[in-house]
Order: structure tokens, then sequence, then C-alpha cells
């Protein structure tokens, strides 16, 4: 599997740029696995969040290990 990673502008549009030069370099035809990772400024807070739920749930013979981390 070869990985080839660009960086584009959504616009909203359905579709979105691949650079000429990235195009190049992908073959001409089979089967391509797209991946869109996005920036998201609030993420923290929902993994902070959803942490804080898991522990809450914790048993109290579990606490020692709160300690460790």
């Amino acid at each position: 599997m070869q990985a080839v990673e660009f960086t584009t502008e959504l616009h909203g549009a359905a579709s979105f740029p691949i650079p000429g030069n990235i195009a190049a370099q992908l073959p001409k035809s089979g089967t391509a696995r797209v991946i869109v990772l996005t920036d998201v400024d609030d993420d923290d807070g929902w993994r902070e969040a959803a942490y804080g739920q898991f522990l809450k749930d914790d048993a109290e013979e579990d606490a020692i290990y709160e300690a460790l981390a």
C-alpha cells in the first residue's frame, strides 16, 4: 500500500481539488482508500469529557491507578 498525503482547501463543495503533482503520483486505475482529516479546535474538550465519564464509573479499588497517570 502506498500513502500519498497533501493539504487542500475545502470550499463547501461536494468535491475538493487534488494538486496536480499529487495526482501524477496516483495509479491510473485500481482502488484507493480516502481518509479526510480536518482541523477541529474543540476535539480536546470532547476527549477530556469522555475520559472523565469513563473514570467516573471506576471501582474504588481502581483509584490507585489514577495516581500513576
